[in-house]
């Protein structure tokens, strides 16, 4: 790259500075596959012969399964994943591997091989996403009945079943995988023939190229295609999203597994102990995931920080792109297959989260509008029953008179209020957690989680 218009190589320092193929060599296989529509391309203009496009097909071929097996030698001082391959192409081939960056920049080369690895990307971590939604659909038909109590505020609210929790939470991933899903759309277009910044007087055929790697549109403007990353960006927040779930998660459960609360506990598999506390089980692969959805946030920040500063068209400030998406796609990855396979290994005292459950306080709620149903204003009725938890007595211990002391519009049949299922079969609105609420959304996530 430097012959020509440079008297000499880059400083020592310089090259360790600005080489990136100690990480973006992770793109191998998605600039070897658009270097051979690129080189098909080539041939339709007249730029290359059929022999030299299966010389070139060929030799690339040899590469890839090098780089497979290891045995490729990556040289820094050629910067980038994309200098690499075409140098290692030309040594074997010579001219015929020459050519093969007619028409193109490595601008419009990296646009081509990031949109390649993203698509890609999200295709693995959907079937990641189903895995863990397949995890938490069986843990809630096996506890299907149980009850538990709901927190707001992480104080006891209203009687809920088990499963209508985990329910909650396939829901959030499947927020996750329709964002991943229009991520994939805004990433499938194709760039390649932009060039560095206005396209080529050399004109290849762009939508036979975009057909040949599977884009379903091509890139309308070369300005925009070679800085446009907002492809990454789209990906890093759903990536940042779907860790936020899994934190919010972990956080569920690690509180849950604590000796106050003793709702559940994970199996030894995937817990760990101290180093001087012989008693300890400690949640820590709740607690990495946690706390790895800090770096996936941060590296949505910093490629964030990166855009906002760049003039129009490339600039070398994207090649800090890479890293951040690179970690974040391995973060996820790891942390989605880790769930998948500690959830069906999750010990839940049933025992204790029912007792949780009937505590009668949780029906206070369901004691006023018992009262709304008598014809006492709501804000009436919860007045009243504030007093009587304000008393503090369990709500089902108050005789008959003592509750007619507050409210004449109390009868003998309140005291059927306080039976947790009965108020649950009660709650039947669209996504209440009755059991035919349930019933029918279990029924729903096992149609559409079912293998093809």
């Amino acid at each position: 790259m430097r012959r020509g218009r440079f008297e000499s190589d880059a400083a020592t320092v310089a090259r360790r500075y600005g080489e990136s193929v100690s990480f973006d060599w992770k793109l191998y296989r998605h600039d070897i596959a658009g270097s051979i529509a690129h080189a098909t391309a080539l041939v339709a203009a007249g730029i290359l012969s059929s022999d030299e496009l299966e010389r070139i097909t060929n030799a690339l071929g040899e590469i890839q399964n090098e780089i497979i097996a290891g045995k490729f030698d990556w040289d820094p001082s050629l910067e980038d994943v994309h200098m690499n391959i075409e140098s290692a192409l030309i040594k074997r081939i010579g001219s015929a591997g020459a050519k093969l960056h007619t028409a193109r920049s490595r601008n419009d080369q990296v646009a081509l091989d990031l949109r390649l690895y993203v698509r890609e990307e999200i295709t693995e971590l959907t079937t990641r996403l189903r895995a863990v939604q397949k995890a938490l659909l069986l843990l809630a038909h096996k506890h299907s009945d149980l009850l538990m109590p709901s927190y707001t505020h992480l104080q006891r609210a209203q009687p809920i079943y088990f499963s209508h929790y985990l329910l909650g939470e396939i829901e959030a991933l499947e927020r996750d995988r329709e964002r991943l899903a229009e991520t994939h759309r805004h990433a499938d277009v194709m760039p390649l023939g932009s060039g560095a910044i206005a396209g080529s007087t050399i004109v290849v055929d762009r939508e036979a190229i975009a057909k040949s790697l599977g884009f379903e549109r091509v890139t309308q403007n070369s300005i925009d295609a070679v800085s446009d990353r907002d492809f990454v960006a789209d990906f890093l927040f759903c990536l940042a999203m779907i860790g936020i779930h899994l934190s919010r998660f972990s956080e569920d459960l690690i509180l849950w597994s604590t000796n106050e609360f003793s709702y559940i506990e994970f199996s030894d598999a995937f817990a760990t102990g101290s180093s001087l506390m012989p008693q300890k089980k400690n949640p820590e692969m709740a607690e990495l995931t946690r706390g790895k959805s800090g770096r996936l946030i941060g590296n949505l920040v910093s490629l964030l920080t990166v855009l906002k500063g760049l003039p129009s068209s490339y600039n070398r400030d994207l090649q800090e792109d890479k890293e951040a998406l690179f970690d974040s796609v391995d973060t996820v990855r790891a942390a989605l297959e880790v769930f998948a396979a500690m959830l069906p290994e999750l010990i839940v005292h049933r025992e204790r989260m029912e007792s949780a459950a009937n505590d009668p306080q949780l029906l206070a709620t369901d004691l006023a509008d018992y009262l709304v149903r008598k014809g006492v204003p709501f804000r009436n009725a919860h007045k009243i029953v504030g007093q009587l938890v304000a008393i503090g007595k369990p709500l089902n211990t108050f005789s008959d008179d003592e509750l007619r002391a507050t409210s004449d519009a109390f009868g003998p049949d309140v005291h059927e209020i306080f039976d947790a299922r009965a108020a649950l079969r009660r709650r039947t609105a669209t996504g209440a957690p009755s059991p035919e609420n349930i019933g029918r959304q279990m029924a729903h996530w096992r149609h559409l989680l079912a293998p093809e």
